[in-house]
């Protein structure tokens, strides 16, 4: 394959990932408005799902590194903590933001995710942020004031519920991409993530007793759930390491943010839902830290270093 062929593969297969992503929060929604299902029930659904159908992928094609994991009990530590902390938690938070509020919305509020681990960093590394960095969280803080308010400090236009849960799944990025750094390498971001959704959907079926709630969901309602399992985590996430491997982690980054440009155009074509043009500053505020946190990833890395990061996926 050459260089180019590559790279249009990887374009292609990054914005198909976050189109993905943002059907997989529109069904979501459409779960939440006509069949009035919970958060916690949809949670366990979705990762119970998704992690079987991959953990039997991964018993089949890579049982002697399994076996491996269950016995390195440091990692199986890691991998537990991570499928509770980590995938649970950014699942569990995701769609209890978009009960609240809208998948547009929840999803963008999800993207301030990036700029508290870069916060984060800055007080690990005891300095202030540079240029970018500073934009960055005023940006952050510009859209969300928006998106809350309208511009109106005395009003708020969506819930107080909406904005905690946004805001807690944004926190919740940073649980899902600090905790499994030590073991990704060794074991591979596939496995891991597969592996991590299995067992936090597990746990959670245990600790929530689904079963007493008896869902009626007819065709449509199978199909949206069906979007979430199969376009939201199978299809979505091998689509964007695919992506991040032929083009590398920065410009995959950048294009995946098609993510809440899908989810907010398919809530308003399909569900309906209302955005004024506030809304729409706040969204392109909170989104342009994508980028500009990127350009100074870029900046920072080497050519090998980016290359070795996505062969590391």
């Amino acid at each position: 394959m050459t260089e180019h062929s590559r790279m249009v593969r990887g374009v292609i297969c990054t914005l198909l990932g976050g189109c993905c992503w943002g059907f997989s929060g529109s069904c979501g929604q459409f779960l939440f408005s006509r069949y009035g299902v919970d958060p916690a029930w949809l949670t366990v659904m979705r990762m119970v799902g998704a992690g079987s159908m991959v953990t039997v992928y991964l018993l089949l094609r890579y049982r002697e590194k399994i076996r491996v994991l269950l016995h390195e009990k440091r990692d199986l530590l890691t991998l537990v903590v991570y499928a509770l902390a980590g995938l649970l938690f950014s699942q569990y938070t995701y769609l209890a933001a978009i009960e609240y509020t809208n998948a547009g919305t929840a999803t963008v509020l999800q993207y301030i995710g990036p700029v508290m681990l870069m916060v984060l960093v800055c007080l690990w590394d005891r300095r202030l942020p540079d240029r970018r960095e500073a934009v960055s969280i005023l940006l952050v803080l510009a859209g969300t004031f928006l998106i809350a308010t309208h511009g109106d400090p005395g009003s708020m236009v969506i819930s107080s519920k909406g904005l905690f849960w946004g805001l807690l799944s944004a926190l919740s990025l940073v649980f899902y991409t600090l905790l499994p750094k030590p073991i990704i390498p060794k074991y591979g971001a596939v496995m891991v993530t597969g592996l991590g959704t299995f067992v936090g959907g597990v746990v959670f079926l245990v600790l929530y007793r689904p079963w007493p709630l008896l869902i009626d969901l007819d065709l449509p309602g199978i199909l949206a759930l069906g979007g979430m399992v199969i376009c939201g985590t199978l299809m979505a996430h091998p689509l964007y390491l695919q992506g991040v491997n032929d083009i590398g982690p920065v410009k995959a980054s950048m294009l995946a943010s098609v993510e809440p440009v899908a989810a907010t155009v398919l809530s308003v074509v399909w569900l309906k839902s209302d955005f004024v043009f506030m809304d729409f500053i706040g969204f392109v505020c909170i989104i342009a830290t994508v980028f500009l946190l990127a350009k100074a990833d870029s900046e920072k890395a080497s050519p090998e270093s980016v290359e070795s990061a996505g062969d590391t996926l």
